[in-house]
């Protein structure tokens, strides 16, 4: 496993730009998880004896990169979690997809379920259905040959695989993510998703801190 790439550390705040393939989280694959990787990286930097302090403020999926935040405080946590509760950590995501949308600028809203279905898919739907959430993300077209395009995506709410089930369901479905009807195959089995900016007040120091992560080498949309 490539060694963690760490975009921002501070006292409190861990983010790492995460690579495609390596889960957010540990389940019951067994798979080695950025958390482990993560706590192994603070246990050796500083010499930390014992168990350490490291809190998931947020997740992304597995064939996903970009950032993900951590906790090094119980403060920080409880704090970064009432942020993201209150809608106060702005995400911005880019996405390949097939297609160009007619509108260059937009809102989606859907209503999407709370648990997968046997495909592992999230329920989703334009209508109220039972145990529905609303969710409600903005995009922006940044650039596109026709066939495809480079799409800009802030998501409002944070639903399970919400970005991935809202585009194709939109119709234009991000590269490589087979599960919602993509029927362009990475060679790596990731998707053209990338979590690229998080933006948020600092909980402890209160700064205003924006958090960048470059798009990984394998990067399908490739500027002239």
């Amino acid at each position: 496993m490539e060694k963690l790439k760490i975009i921002h550390e501070d006292n409190h705040l861990l983010a790492v730009n995460k690579p495609s393939g390596l889960l957010s989280q540990g389940d019951d694959s067994g798979a080695i998880a950025l958390t482990d990787l993560a706590k192994t990286y603070i246990k050796e930097k500083y010499e930390k004896p014992g168990n350490v302090f490291l809190g998931l403020l947020h997740r992304i999926d597995r064939p996903v990169s970009g950032i993900v935040l951590l906790a090094r405080t119980s403060k920080a946590a409880s704090r970064m979690s009432k942020l993201f509760s209150e809608k106060k950590v702005r995400k911005i995501y880019y996405a390949v997809v097939t297609g160009m949308p007619s509108k260059l600028t937009g809102k989606l809203i859907h209503q999407m379920g709370k648990k997968q279905d046997r495909q592992g898919k999230t329920p989703i739907s334009d209508q109220k259905f039972k145990d529905s959430r609303e969710a409600v993300l903005r995009y922006r077209v940044l650039n596109s040959d026709g066939k495809r395009s480079l799409i800009e995506v802030i998501p409002i709410t944070g639903r399970r695989h919400q970005i991935r089930a809202q585009l194709a369901e939109f119709g234009y479905p991000i590269e490589g993510d087979l599960k919602y009807g993509s029927k362009i195959r990475i060679k790596d089995r990731s998707i053209a998703l990338h979590a690229a900016e998080v933006s948020f007040e600092h909980p402890v120091t209160s700064r205003k801190i924006v958090i960048k992560a470059k798009f990984p080498a394998n990067w399908p949309w490739k500027e002239e």
